[in-house]
């Protein structure tokens, strides 16, 4: 979809969407999705906005309680066992 922006907003877009790590077009979907909610009119089948980036870290198995901030750092792989 096309659309026209004074570059003014769009420079003010684009930093505001750098700030909350989004890029331009998911801040835009973002706040139309809010605007939309805010006025009563956000279609009920509307899927929420999938999340981006890496998945969370989980305690590690057994360790019931740990800080998932501690130990090595997450590599997304399983570790070596013996």
């Amino acid at each position: 979809m096309l659309l026209r922006l004074d570059p003014a907003v769009h420079d003010a877009l684009a930093r505001w969407a750098n700030d909350e790590l989004r890029s331009a077009n998911a801040q835009i979907e973002f706040l139309l999705r809010k605007a939309l909610a805010d006025a009563g009119r956000l279609p009920g089948a509307a899927r929420p906005i999938p999340r981006r980036g890496r998945p969370p870290r989980r305690p590690a198995e057994g360790a019931e309680g740990a800080d998932p901030t501690e130990g090595p750092e997450d590599t997304g792989r399983e570790p070596r066992r013996p």
